[in-house]
């Protein structure tokens, strides 16, 4: 199964501040009937999402806790399994980058390139996805608080300017460490954040159940069972939109499958969720 990789579509409503959106899809990219199954589940959702939605998969998880982790199928690989996506789809994409110079590369085929949280203060990878065309969400990192994230949304505007380029930034609040294994978010942030952003704040709210470590073989655990509590807490607090990891079978995920929300749960969660964003927002 081949696919040609093209130009992304380019669209600034990709964040939009006055609309509900959603980004979600699997935490890491497994074989195509896996992607296209959980694609077409999030398009289905995206029907009733007034801002649309972006599916979400990455490439290479580069920061995985065990050395022997599940990591994804690499760049090249990765790259075409998610053109495959997007041509059966017509789903905008986002996927994580760890280096800059992938982010050329992602760029041809990713509406979306997102900066994982613990390199959210890297200059270089914030730069190189700033020149690009596409889209950036950068990740709060879990040891800075809401103001914090201005800098990083400087340098990939800063970024965009010289290569004369239109800037679109959002943020996403993933929660901050508490003690050594576990995270708590502080529904300040995304007013916070986006005051001093002047962006899209975003609620990671699968993430946010993580706890780093504290999973079997030294992998990271979670607990699912807050995600929607928090997803829909946070709308209630001012999120413009959430990220959502989810998979038909989290338990047997290769990757971050104690906090991905079950495929099934996914739609009765983003319909409390645009309620949610209508009563808050009336």
């Amino acid at each position: 199964m081949s696919a040609t990789i093209g130009q992304p579509s380019r669209s600034h409503a990709l964040f939009p501040a006055t609309r509900f959106f959603l980004l979600a899809g699997p935490c890491v990219l497994e074989d195509d009937a896996l992607n296209l199954r959980v694609a077409e589940a999030v398009a289905r959702v995206g029907e009733r999402v007034p801002g649309g939605v972006i599916f979400k998969a990455s490439f290479d998880k580069a920061n995985r806790s065990n050395a022997g982790a599940a990591r994804g199928p690499g760049l090249h690989e990765g790259l075409e399994a998610l053109a495959r996506v997007k041509a059966a789809t017509g789903l905008p994409i986002v996927t994580d980058v760890h280096a800059p110079e992938q982010c050329a590369a992602v760029a041809q085929v990713c509406d979306v390139l997102q900066i994982p949280a613990f390199l959210c203060r890297q200059t270089d990878l914030l730069e190189a996805a700033g020149a690009t065309a596409a889209a950036v969400n950068v990740k709060k990192g879990q040891f800075l608080h809401p103001e914090g994230m201005a800098g990083a949304v400087a340098k990939v505007r800063g970024a965009a300017h010289r290569a004369g380029v239109a800037a679109t930034v959002a943020v996403t609040e993933r929660g901050s460490f508490f003690g050594y294994g576990d995270l708590v978010v502080d529904m300040r942030a995304f007013r916070r954040m986006r005051e001093a952003c002047e962006c899209p704040a975003i609620m990671d709210a699968t993430h946010a159940v993580q706890r780093p470590g504290q999973g079997t073989g030294g992998a990271s655990g979670g607990a699912r069972e807050f995600v929607g509590p928090l997803a829909l807490a946070a709308i209630a607090a001012g999120a413009d939109g959430l990220f959502l990891e989810t998979h038909p079978d989290p338990d047997r995920a290769p990757s971050d499958g104690p906090n991905m929300l079950p495929l099934t749960e996914l739609p009765a969660l983003i319909d409390k969720a645009v309620q949610v964003w209508h009563t808050v927002r009336a």
